[in-house]
């Protein structure tokens, strides 16, 4: 899968991934994907509400020991 932007959020809490997110994918183009690096075990729930509230689709998520991927593709 092609990642076209990585954003590192691991340490933050909630809602600190979500908003880092948001202004990331702001900046992007339609049909761009961001991986999210996470540890708050909160994000995995959160980034599948921001998906369905905001139209982006989330197309991965992945826990790897501590840490929670998220890759989402920019609607």
């Amino acid at each position: 899968m092609q990642i076209d932007r990585e954003l590192d959020a691991r340490g933050l809490n909630c809602p600190l991934p979500i908003l880092k997110a948001k202004k990331a994918l702001s900046d992007m183009q339609s049909g761009q994907t961001l991986r999210v690096m996470a540890t708050d075990p909160g994000s995995v729930r959160d980034f599948q509400a921001f998906a369905k509230q905001t139209g982006n689709e989330l197309l991965e998520q992945q826990t790897i020991g501590l840490e929670f991927y998220h890759v989402m593709r920019r609607r």
